[in-house]
């Protein structure tokens, strides 16, 4: 349940972090919240996952990312500058939860 806990309060951090330039930026009620919702669920798998063969320090990004690319494929059809950046942040984000995840376990 600590874990638990704590992975959701991870999500929450990460999701906030990657809505605020979003909110700046007056987009969509509904993009938004695909975003936080996004990094909230991301959290929890991060926290629980364990990939064979994959260094913990790449879990998170590679995860993370692997759960972006079908809304990135969407999304860029419509925009196609947006899919490198929804990438780079996953990447980025999804490592610093993985890391999080590692020393708050």
């Amino acid at each position: 349940m600590k874990t638990l806990s704590i992975s959701l309060a991870v999500g929450i951090a990460a999701g906030l972090l990657d809505i605020l330039p979003m909110l700046m930026k007056r987009l969509p009620r509904r993009e938004v919240l695909s975003a936080f919702l996004h990094y909230l669920v991301a959290s929890v798998l991060i926290f629980h996952a364990d990939l064979p063969g994959i260094p913990w320090y790449l879990e998170g990004g590679l995860i993370a990312l692997g759960l972006a690319l079908p809304v990135m494929v969407l999304v860029g059809e419509k925009e196609p500058k947006a899919p490198p950046v929804m990438g780079f942040m996953a990447l980025l984000l999804g490592s610093l939860i993985g890391l999080a995840g590692h020393y708050l376990k």
